[in-house]
């Protein structure tokens, strides 16, 4: 959050580390890409103080990256390593936009000198820094989303966070954290829906050594491991009502008392929930309590299923590959546009954790640089299904519109399993007692779904 960043384009190892070591000397946070594609998915992941590109990349060049920059991040100063001599190149590299250029081989004294002044330049904002799992998408859907959660990160009200199982709550908690005054404190995420209900009251509040049975020490609790910064409840709706009360009275009073003790103990929390339930339906239904929805609704953010923004689907697609490369020391792969198509025209009940777990596997099954369309072992014959944010089930009377009954149900299997198991933070334990089968039957389930 208050060092400067560096975005380092190189197809040479070596001449990437040498770069990364002197600026790290310097206490910039350094990150590196070896071709233009890298380097355009690193710029779409983050914001950086300062860029340096070689020329010459595996799949084009770095005048490319400059003009890219230069109008794309006006507020970033990108510089050019050029080949020895090569003033010609230096020359038209100012002119594209380059802030300054530093020849081959690299002295250090003179990059240093560079990127000192480029930092002097840099209009970039420190504490506009996205997290590492950052919420991507240009479309109109996530820019209104984005913008919204600037807004209310400058706030201390409680926000509710509505959208489907693997839209991305816990990344738009996280990003309001991020961008929040609380950012330097911590930042804790919990599953109200996977805490056994005789737990939630040691598990919220802390409990004192003895209090209870298996209470072998003190325990905190999950507000005071927040205190400073915020707790993110997701899937609140799943709260027994007695815990509701009690949860009400604890934002009410800012104080929490363990298990065990007589004492109230201060508390300084922000509150970001989440649900892909309708809390309003619910408090209708008598579910939820209503002075509890009026103290977490404060502030409304809703997050877009991905099928309703599908444009978005090419650049999630790309950051996933690129991902698994990284982590699996394994050469970059990419979509045909047959597979791309395939994927923007699925209906994604599962959102983007099922497309993360659909390109994980076809990552591993594909043969060479390219992933196919059969690759992706989609359901041939798939009907976009109404949202179900809601309790309503879907009508048992509207027509079945399929020539395929085994994979259709395959399909309602799948977003049944995925969705318990987003709900449960894929605990399959907990996801198996909340399906009414055994382990030993939703593990052979998933294997035979292929849900990873």
């Amino acid at each position: 959050m208050n060092q400067y960043s560096a975005l380092i384009i190189d197809d040479e190892p070596d001449i990437r580390e040498l770069i990364a070591l002197t600026l790290e000397r310097m206490e910039l946070d350094c990150y590196q890409a070896g071709s233009v594609s890298e380097a355009v998915e690193a710029l779409q992941q983050r914001p950086y103080h300062f860029c340096i590109t070689d020329m010459k990349l595996p799949d084009g060049n770095g005048m490319e990256l400059v003009q890219l920059c230069h109008s794309r991040y006006p507020d970033m100063p990108v510089a050019m390593i050029t080949a020895h001599g090569n003033m010609e190149l230096a020359i038209d590299a100012l002119k594209a936009g380059a802030f300054d250029f530093v020849a081959k081989p690299i002295d250090t004294q003179r990059l240093r000198d560079l990127v000192k002044a480029a930092l002097k330049l840099t209009q970039v904002v420190i504490s506009q820094n996205t997290p590492d799992e950052a919420l991507l998408g240009d479309s109109q859907r996530m820019a209104d989303l984005k913008d919204a959660i600037r807004k209310v990160a400058r706030t201390q009200a409680p926000v509710f966070v509505h959208g489907e199982s693997g839209t991305g709550k816990e990344l738009v908690a996280r990003m309001i954290h991020h961008l929040s005054p609380r950012a330097q404190g911590p930042f804790i995420a919990v599953n109200c829906g996977a805490i056994p209900a005789d737990l939630m009251e040691s598990e919220f509040f802390g409990h004192t050594k003895g209090s209870f049975t298996g209470a072998s020490h003190d325990k905190p609790g999950l507000f005071r491991a927040a205190d400073g910064g915020t707790l993110f409840l997701d899937e609140v709706a799943d709260l027994p009502l007695e815990m509701q009360a009690k949860l009400l009275r604890v934002i009410q009073e800012k104080a929490v008392r363990k298990v065990g003790e007589e004492h109230e103990q201060p508390v300084d929390v922000r509150i970001v929930s989440a649900s892909h339930h309708d809390l309003e339906k619910r408090v209708s239904d008598q579910r939820f309590r209503q002075d509890l929805y009026f103290r977490l609704n404060v502030i409304h953010l809703g997050v877009p299923r991905l099928a309703e923004r599908s444009e978005d689907i090419p650049r999630l697609a790309r950051h996933f590959l690129s991902k698994y490369a990284r982590e699996w020391g394994m050469p970059n792969v990419e979509l045909t546009p047959a597979a791309l198509q395939t994927l923007q025209h699925y209906p994604f009940p599962g959102n983007v954790r099922e497309l993360e777990n659909i390109l994980q596997r076809a990552f591993t099954m594909a043969e060479d640089e390219y992933i196919q369309a059969d690759d992706l072992q989609l359901p041939k014959s798939t009907t976009p299904e109404p949202s179900q944010t809601d309790d309503t089930p879907n009508n048992p009377d509207a027509p079945i519109i399929t020539n395929n009954l085994e994979q259709y149900l395959e399909n309602i299997e799948r977003r049944a399993i995925t969705q318990a198991l987003e709900e449960t933070r894929w605990n399959k334990t907990a996801a198996a007692e909340k399906l009414g089968i055994s382990f030993r039957a939703l593990r052979y389930r998933c294997k035979k779904l292929g849900i990873d």
